[in-house]
């Protein structure tokens, strides 16, 4: 069995469930045919799961397919090391999609979406979000030119 973040197991039927909804619009009574188990056993887990915090069922979008939206993700050094605080700093800042702590060259990954429309670009983020973060020592972006199977939450 898998643990959840909150320590919690994650069993064979909860695994299953989650692989059911790959496609989030899958019903529940779908489901339960697929798995032969009941619809009210699929929504009262999928309800825990959501409460956990181990599922989040949204929508999502292929960025290549909305125009001037576009994806940068970011990588950033800090002068100090308490990396959760900062992550969930980043997480406020207009734009951001993600942030994760990761091993290697950069202290945090930080997915940020940035649209024509809604009037938010790199230089932007550089010159009205980022400078909101204290105790930023480097950041280096890479702009997504082309993506396979990458969808994000639409959050502009």
């Amino acid at each position: 069995m898998a643990s959840t973040s909150n320590g919690k197991k994650i069993d064979e039927v909860n695994k299953n469930i989650l692989r059911k909804l790959r496609d989030g619009r899958k019903s529940y009574s779908a489901i339960a045919d697929e798995l032969g188990i009941t619809e009210n056993t699929v929504r009262a887990r999928v309800n825990k799961l959501i409460d956990e915090g181990v599922l989040k069922i949204t929508g999502e979008v292929n960025t290549e397919c909305i125009q001037g939206l576009d994806v940068v993700i970011m990588g950033v050094k800090l002068k100090s090391m308490d990396l959760q605080q900062k992550a969930k700093e980043f997480l406020n800042l207009k734009g951001v999609i993600s942030v994760c702590v990761v091993t290697g060259r950069f202290d945090l990954l930080v997915t940020i979406e940035f649209g024509e429309e809604e009037n938010l670009s790199l230089l932007q983020f550089f010159s009205n979000e980022l400078v909101k973060i204290k105790d930023v020592a480097e950041v280096e972006s890479f702009v997504c030119y082309k993506t396979f199977n990458f969808y994000v939450p639409f959050v502009l």
